[in-house]
Order: structure tokens, then C-alpha cells, then sequence
């Protein structure tokens, strides 16, 4: 049940011919079936999940570069928009526009199952879906509010136009919405969030890993706390997790037990259901990764950033990595192995897709490790990081290789501990989650300015730069939402 449900009003409103809206709206929705069980609510909560995803900020982050045109001449959008930080054209493979329809496509599920249970009093017998849902709303619109409305600021006011956050299901073309405030944005996603955590437990599913799980729940919450600046609350959420706090054999071990594998067999277990690192996985149709897509494009993973992913770090050597190439510096760092479906064998047309790992083990202990930062707590700060680091060098050892605040300070250049210490970590979250979309969000809560270099055709290299504050720092939304009254951001 994939992509079924009409939100005419705020997507896709190309794809409908408008005489025949009414029409259509009348019949009930995916594919007009009446979901009036509890194993139909659960079929519809498949669709609840983002089939796109949101690679397009890598193009925007310090994630890539020029590669100039003499080494790669491959100049197709939106990749070169992405990186000049400009809007591009249309809602087509790796655009915001895509990641904005796909994000409300999923919210629209999700209110139809809640509708649906509601209606036919499915509460007792489909709590667990109702939780699911209520995450999945909440996951949605937390995305959608972190990469097109201004940053949450924490302390702050966050009075600044959000998303418009949609509860109930549509049947009306064209209905006008407010995209309201990002601290209302907020606290809607938490109220959902937290009223769905709470009826998650005792939840079964075919294969979990693709679905809202209570520690999949577990890891967007301490994600969504640390937009917030509640460090206490990522920590509880965070040992949710995993109570016994047993981290490291659930992490992903490319210094332990996967430093035998080579690049392509890294590929394949990557985004595994059945490996413990991966917690929320999602089928999500791109093109991003290959070498016709951002892979080989003018700008992206080139020399520099490849030079900085694989350097030193904090506890002193590399990280264990794979690395692909399409002739330097036109590099991919092995994460992801596309799936093909065909639509038609014999001519070879069909869509490409990607499983992309939305939750990790691997994310939440640095999240953990950052609030431990944040709350001055070095000594537990320090153990987790020293976990992660076990788990991607090879032959690590603590007392030779594990982190101490004076080599914070030495690798970063800060005298002060707690700039040292934050500063280390995000180089270790930029060099773990190249090519995973959790940069921009680190640049965005850290307010880090984005440099890109230009290298012109005589070799000349000049920089812009895009600090905190910026507007271009908030995708746009689709042109198409000003029909329902939606405010694009300002430019």
C-alpha cells in the first residue's frame, strides 16, 4: 500500500485532474478500501514512512566540494543548486520538494490509520498501531521542521513560521493551512511522540527494523530532545535502549567483528534488517548515490572531504572505512547497495531504490555522548565515545588510543574543555555518518557555518560561505503549496 493517499493540497496536485477531485474524494481513501480492521490499519501504516529520503543535505553541507570541471563534469540538478545553496527546479529524484511530498504522503497515512481505529473503536485491540502511527506523525513532521523551517533555537522564542502539522485526514482539494510556529510545531510533535511511546510495548511486527519499534521510538525521541537542549531526557531515552547498556556488540563494528569484510560485502550488511545496528530502516527510492546522480557529480565527496574522513582522530588513527571511486576525486563511501525493481525486465525500465537507515545504535550513543558533553559530565561522556571508537579502529586500545579532554584540546586547538570535547565529537560524527544526512543537522543545532570552495577553469579558488541566520539554511517548499495558502520561505 504504497503512495495511495491524495493530500492534493499540499502535494502531488499535479497528478489529479481537477474535474475529477470531487469525485474521488468521495470514495474512501487507499484505494478506496475501508480499513475497518486491525490487520488493515497495520497494512495501511506501511505507507507511513517517508519513501524518499533527505540525502539532498549532503549536497548543502561541508560534506562536499568542487571537484572542478576538468575531473568532473557532470553538472545535472539539482546537485549544482544544492551546493550554490539555491532552489532548485521542480520535485524531481534528490530534491527538497520530493522529501517534502514524501514526508506528507506518510503523515496522510498515518492520520487514516488514527482515523480509521478511532471510527471503527479499534483502540484496545490496535493500541500498539495507534503508537506507531502517532511516532510516524510525529517523525514526519519532526523532519520537516528541522530541514524547511528555521532552526529550534533552544532557549529560545521559535516564533518563526514551522510546517503546517496535519491531524487529520483530508478530504477537501486545496484546504488552506498555517504553517504556525516552530515552537508549536514542537510541542505537537511531542505530545504525539510521547503518547505513542507509551503504547508501543508488547508491539509485533514481520520484521521490526521497518517499523516504529520501542527502541527505534526510543532513538527519534533522544534525537528529538537534543533539538531541544533537554540533555537529561536523551539520556533516559537513550538507556531505553538498551538497559544493560550493552552498546558496543550492538553497534557497527567495522574495527570488530566486520574488520574482515571487504567493500562490497560492508555494502550488503550496512543496511541489513537483521544487523542489531540498524533500528529503523526505510525503502526509499534514489538515485542520489550513483555516479549519474550525486556520486560523479561537479560537487560533492571529493579529495578534500575524502582527506578529512579518512584522517586522523580523536583517539589518534583513522576510522576503518570502505571507499568507491569513479576516478578521484570523485569518491562514495560504500554505504549504500541499490535494489533494482523492474517494471519491465525485457527493456530494463524499473526504479531504483536504497534501504536507508534511519535510526541507528551508532547515532543514539553519540547523541548520548553529546548530552553527557553538554551537562559537563566528561567522565560518562567519555566512555561512550571511547565505545564507538573501539567499534571502528581496529586493534583499539584504551589506553593507548581512548579519549582524555587534554587530547581533545590538542586535536581540536580549543582551550576550553567543553569546546574541546563538542568539537571532537562532531568530527567524529562527521567522519561516522558521511553520506547519512546527520551532518546538516549538527550544522544546524551547532549553528556551524557551511564554507564551499569554486575552483574556476584557470585553477582559482574562492569561497562562500553560509553562516547561521542564513534564510537558504531552510529548504524551500514546493510552489505547488501556495495553493492552499502556504507562505514559501523568505529569500
Amino acid at each position: 500500500m504504497k503512495r495511495n493517499i491524495i493530500l492534493g493540497s499540499l502535494f502531488s496536485i499535479g497528478t489529479l485532474v481537477f474535474s475529477s477531485c470531487n469525485k474521488y474524494l468521495d470514495e474512501n481513501p487507499d484505494n478506496r478500501a475501508e480499513i475497518n480492521t486491525v490487520d488493515k490499519v497495520a497494512g495501511l501504516l506501511v505507507s507511513a514512512y517517508p519513501d524518499r529520503h533527505y540525502l539532498f543535505n549532503e549536497s548543502a553541507s561541508d560534506n562536499a566540494e568542487d571537484r572542478t570541471a576538468a575531473l568532473s563534469s557532470h553538472q545535472s540538478q539539482p546537485y549544482v543548486d544544492l551546493y550554490f545553496w539555491r532552489d532548485p527546479e521542480g520535485s524531481g529524484n534528490s530534491t527538497p520538494a520530493e522529501y517534502w511530498n514524501a514526508c506528507y504522503t506518510a503523515i496522510a497515512a498515518a492520520n487514516h490509520a488514527l482515523k480509521a481505529i478511532e471510527d471503527h473503536k479499534l483502540q484496545q485491540k490496535a493500541a500498539v498501531y495507534k503508537g506507531e502511527a502517532l511516532i510516524c506523525r510525529a517523525y514526519a513532521h519532526h523532519m520537516l521542521v528541522t530541514h524547511f523551517a528555521a532552526a529550534y533555537e533552544i532557549g529560545g522564542t521559535n516564533d518563526g513560521m514551522g510546517v503546517p502539522y496535519v491531524t487529520d485526514p483530508e478530504t477537501i482539494v486545496f484546504k488552506n493551512y498555517d504553517r504556525g510556529t516552530v515552537k508549536a510545531v514542537y510541542a505537537q510533535i511531542e505530545k504525539d511522540l510521547t503518547e505513542g511511546l507509551a503504547l508501543l510495548k508488547g508491539g509485533a511486527w514481520d520484521v521490526p527494523k521497518y517499523h516504529f519499534n520501542p527502541q527505534a521510538a526510543h532513538a527519534f525521541a533522544a534525537r528529538f530532545y537534543l533539538f531541544k537542549g533537554e540533555w537529561d531526557k536523551v539520556i533516559e531515552q537513550v538507556n531505553a535502549i538498551y538497559p544493560d547498556n550493552n552498546f558496543y556488540d550492538n553497534l557497527r563494528q567495522l574495527g570488530g567483528n566486520m574488520a574482515a569484510l571487504n567493500g562490497d560485502e560492508i555494502k550488503l550488511e550496512f543496511t541489513k534488517a537483521a544487523r542489531p545496528f540498524n533500528l529503523l530502516l526505510a525503502n526509499t527510492y534514489s538515485v542520489y548515490h550513483r555516479s549519474t546522480g550525486a556520486g560523479a557529480a561537479r560537487y560533492g565527496f571529493g579529495e578534500q572531504v575524502k582527506n578529512n574522513w579518512a584522517g586522523s582522530t580523536v583517539y589518534g588513527p583513522a576510522f576503518r572505512y570502505s571507499l568507491y571511486s569513479w576516478g578521484a576525486p570523485k569518491y562514495e563511501p560504500g554505504k549504500y547497495k541499490e535494489y533494482f525493481h523492474y517494471t519491465n525486465v525485457a527493456q530494463g525500465i524499473g526504479f531504483p531504490y536504497i534501504m536507508m537507515p534511519l535510526f541507528t545504535v551508532d547515532e543514539a550513543l553519540m547523541n548520548r555522548a553529546e548530552a553527557y558533553i553538554q551537562k559537563k559530565d566528561y567522565a560518562h561522556a567519555i566512555a561512550d565515545m571511547n565505545i564507538f571508537g573501539k567499534s571502528r579502529i581496529v586493534g583499539f586500545n584504551v589506553s593507548a588510543h581512548g579519549v582524555t579532554i587534554e587530547k581533545a584540546k590538542t586535536f581540536t586547538g580549543e582551550e576550553d574543555d567543553n569546546k574541546a570535547m563538542m568539537n571532537a565529537l562532531l568530527d567524529i560524527k562527521r567522519k561516522a555518518f558521511l553520506l547519512e544526512g546527520i551532518r546538516w543537522m549538527d550544522i544546524l543545532r551547532h549553528k556551524l557555518t557551511v564554507r564551499h570552495n569554486h575552483i574556476d577553469a584557470n585553477g582559482t579558488e574562492t569561497f562562500t560561505e553560509l553562516p547561521h541566520g542564513d534564510n537558504r539554511r531552510m529548504f524551500q517548499l514546493p510552489q505547488t503549496v501556495s495553493l492552499s495558502g502556504v507562505p514559501l520561505n523568505p529569500r
